[in-house]
């Protein structure tokens, strides 16, 4: 994986993290690489607690907020899944469309847990996609959690109503991904 990867994060896969104040975890794995497309730093303005978490990271320079110019082919891209998609796609919501857009324009990841709306155009437009489970995985590779701590910030994300695959960590652990350097 490059260093210089982009990360294009969709509301909510950053609020699993906002939520628990579990933020620190992206700051030490994507420290300067998180992009919030415009779009989703908006839908985060309706919950003032979280905006200030995020205007922590982006003061801090962990993240920073992106938008579109009007008129572009990665705008272009967002008008359409948001307003107008080709026939057999759905419309999907503004920040998950900003992300896939701006992730494919730009060679990013998209960061998003809304497999259901997302999966055709990351499949269509062959984006990088990480989920939150990703993520946690991700530090555990890194050293910044145990499996344990991933059981916790997993249990607190489903507490504060995240829609996650599992009802634990360890099981997502057991049944998707393993970590890097992980035994099979």
């Amino acid at each position: 994986m490059q260093l210089t990867k982009k990360y294009f994060f969709d509301t909510d896969c950053l609020s699993s993290f906002l939520w628990t104040r579990e933020e620190s975890i992206l700051a030490r794995l994507y420290a300067g690489r998180i992009i919030l497309p415009a779009q989703v730093y908006h839908e985060l303005q309706k919950v003032p607690h979280l905006l200030a978490r995020v205007d922590t990271l982006k003061n801090n320079k962990y993240l920073s907020v992106e938008s579109m110019e009007a008129g572009s082919e990665e705008y272009n891209d967002y008008l359409q899944m948001t307003t107008s998609p080709e026939a057999g796609m759905r419309i999907i919501g503004r920040g998950e469309a900003a992300g896939i857009a701006m992730a494919k324009q730009r060679d990013g990841t998209l960061a998003s847990n809304n497999l259901r709306d997302i999966r055709p155009y990351v499949e269509k437009y062959n984006i990088s996609h990480i989920t939150t489970g990703d993520i946690l995985i991700e530090a555990i590779g890194a050293g910044i959690i145990t499996e344990e701590e991933g059981n916790t910030i997993w249990s607190d994300m489903i507490r504060k109503r995240r829609m996650l695959p599992t009802t634990t960590f360890s099981e997502y652990l057991a049944n998707y991904r393993k970590p890097e350097g992980a035994e099979e």
